[in-house]
Formats: C-alpha cells, structure tokens, sequence
C-alpha cells in the first residue's frame, strides 16, 4: 500500500463540502430587503441588527444583546464594560485562539495564559486558582471547537474572588452545559460570525449579558460612548464605533432556524469518526488516534471543530502533509500562547503550560466544513489515518 505522498492513490478523492453553505431562501429573501430598503446601517432605523441581537440574547437565555464588528471587538467591549482596564490582569486559556489575549490587550489588561485540562483541553480551575493574584479580575473560559467549558468550578472561583466571567463563545453557537446554553453562564458572553465560523457573514460578533446596567456600559462602549436613550451627539463615556450592520444581519438572523440541523448533522459525522477510529488496531495496547472528549457537563457539543489526538509515534509534519495527500486535510492547531513573543513582549504573563504544550505536539482537528459530510463518509479518516501510521 503505497502512500499518496509518494505516488500512490489517495483515499480520498472527492472534494469535502464547501464553508460557508450555499444562501438559502430566507437569507436572500432579508438580504434582498435590506440592500432595496437602503438602510444598511444599525443606526438607520432597519432593525434587523436589533432583531439578531435580541435572538442571539434568548437563545442564551439572557435579557440583553449587542451586535458588533467581530468577536475580537466583543471580548474588548464586554471587558470595559465591565469594568476590566489598565492595571487588571484576565486570566485565559493558553490552548485557543490569539485573539482570546489581544482582545484583553486591547482593554489594557494584562493577559495571564494559563493551562488547559490536559484531558479535555478547556481552561483548568486548578491552573486558574494557581494563576490569582490581587491584580485578577476576570476570566476568560473559552469554548474551545464548540464544547462548553466546565463552567461550574470556575464561576465558584469567580464568586469566591470577586471576578468578572467573559466567556468566548466564538466557536460555539448552540453549545449547552447543564442544559443551560452558553453565552449566558457569565457576566457577558461573546459569539463570532468570522467566515469560518457555525455562523457567518464574513466577519461580525455578538455580545449577550443578563444584567442591565452590564448591557448599558457594553453598548455604550460599542455606541461611541452614548447613554441608551440619550442625546445622539451626547457621549457622557469614552467609546467607539464597534457596531455590525444590517446587511450582516439579515444574512446571520435566518441561520437560527437551521443551526440546530447544522448542529446535528455534524455531531452524527462526529459520531461516525469516533466509530471508525475504534476500529483501528491498537499499538502498545492503546488506540492511535482518539477524540478529544467534551469537558464534563456537556449536554451539547456544537462540533465547530473535531479534535483527535494522536497517540501513535509519527512526526507531526509528516503525517499533516500525508493525511492531505490522502485526501483527508487536518488543521495543526493552535501553539501555546505562551510561546508567541508578540503577547509576552506586550505584557503577557505566562504560567507553565504542559498541557497546552502536549495539545499542541498530539492534538489534530477536523475542520466544520469536513463535518458537515455524509456520516457514511467517515470512514475516509480513519482509512486514511490507518494507511498513514502504518508506514
């Protein structure tokens, strides 16, 4: 069995479906009314930004929801609004996306990277409680490649401490813990519509938060510093223009109705994977490819990413470029944000990460696009993951 890398015939031939999904009806439809109806703007009176945000707010199951630019924008207004700035430090995960940091950054914070559970890969309590200091105050749990973080231990540490909780929802629209939906298990939670996103309009984010007097100063901060109901040229705070339009809207508020399909269908493709790679022979008595499971508490993952973990000995380079020629494309993940010197030369404090360190050695993903295939389809991953290792 000759590999593809080098000149064999790939497992896998047919293209993987495209990201984002073609426009429905529903989408044409509002977007066609928007653009005829020449109000494009949030602030001109159309609406459909309000509508999305206050969807966006049940679904999480909190009162209040503000639309804004991009996900990166939302975690820096939901931190100044409430109340994060110069001298505060924000502890968050070492294994997620850069932006996660930045965006603390950018409110003047000092970012703390801290370690993930090494099972799981979502923000340790433990490594959180390690990482205090009188200068913390407020965490940021993400949910990493749509699973929920294990919430509960960490609100009980914000509680304890008198910390702030800004969740990074960006991966995980229609995720649930306990039963109850991301986005509204802290003080403000954050959804991205990047184009890569279970949501998108190309780029765009959502900030939802229970308390009003939270929603008040995030939406001012996101207003250009006006007060809800105030003068239009009156800026009683300092803010800035961070909103979304209604041409993204109109092209987000639709997706509701069918991202708990979309959702579905990729828990079953999911399931399929997790299937096949049983299959594959064991080495030293362990599997050699396995999925990262969901943190406890999950009741829903919404499978914006599959994470496998590699266990068999392979050099990472060469089983990424195989698995590609194969047909099966796989994602290298993210470095430990600890080893980027753009955030320590900014300020970044890391604290030792060897469970951020070993996901980003083992730890592969499947990207959404490739899990919204046929389940029968499946089976090409392990195929190819079994043809690769047993060179």
């Amino acid at each position: 069995m000759t590999l593809a890398l080098h000149g064999g015939t790939p497992v896998r031939t047919a293209p993987w479906p495209s990201w984002p999904p073609p426009l429905d009806a529903a989408q044409r439809k509002l977007v066609t009314e928007v653009l005829e109806s020449g109000l494009w703007g949030a602030t001109q009176g159309g609406g459909v930004t309000d509508d999305l945000a206050a969807a966006f707010a049940r679904r999480s199951a909190v009162p209040y929801g503000v639309a804004v630019g991009n996900a990166t924008l939302g975690l820096f207004a939901a931190l100044r609004g409430l109340g994060v700035g110069p001298g505060d430090e924000v502890i968050v995960p070492a294994y997620t996306f850069v932006a996660s940091a930045t965006a603390v950054l950018l409110a003047g914070a000092t970012p703390v990277l801290a370690d993930v559970d090494p099972a799981d890969l979502h923000l340790s309590p433990e490594a959180v409680r390690a990482a205090l200091t009188p200068r913390t105050a407020a965490l940021m749990p993400v949910h990493l490649a749509g699973s929920p973080a294990d919430m509960d231990p960490l609100t009980a540490l914000a509680a304890e401490h008198g910390l702030a909780v800004v969740e990074d929802a960006a991966q995980a629209h229609g995720a649930a813990y306990r039963d109850r939906p991301v986005g509204g298990l802290g003080d403000a939670g954050v959804y991205s519509f990047q184009s890569s996103k279970a949501m998108t309009a190309g780029e765009g984010g959502l900030i939802v938060c229970r308390e009003a007097a939270a929603y008040e100063a995030i939406w001012s901060a996101c207003n250009v510093g006006r007060r809800l109901g105030g003068q239009w040229y009156g800026h009683p705070s300092v803010g800035w223009n961070l909103r979304l339009t209604d041409v993204q809207a109109a092209l987000l508020l639709p997706w509701l109705d069918r991202l708990d399909g979309e959702i579905a269908r990729r828990d079953a493709f999911c399931a399929a994977v997790e299937r096949e790679l049983a299959r594959l022979p064991e080495r030293d008595s362990a599997r050699p490819v396995t999925v990262v499971p969901p943190p406890p508490g999950t009741t829903r993952d919404s499978r914006h990413l599959l994470m496998l973990r590699v266990e068999a000995p392979v050099e990472r380079g060469f089983l990424l470029a195989a698995m590609a020629a194969e047909g099966v494309p796989l994602d290298a993940g993210y470095p430990p944000l600890g080893t980027m010197d753009a955030l320590t030369g900014a300020g970044a404090r890391a604290e030792p990460c060897p469970a951020a360190a070993e996901a980003a050695r083992t730890v592969v993903w499947v990207r959404q696009s490739m899990l919204m295939d046929d389940p029968a389809r499946a089976a090409d991953i392990a195929e190819a993951f079994a043809k690769v290792l047993a060179t």
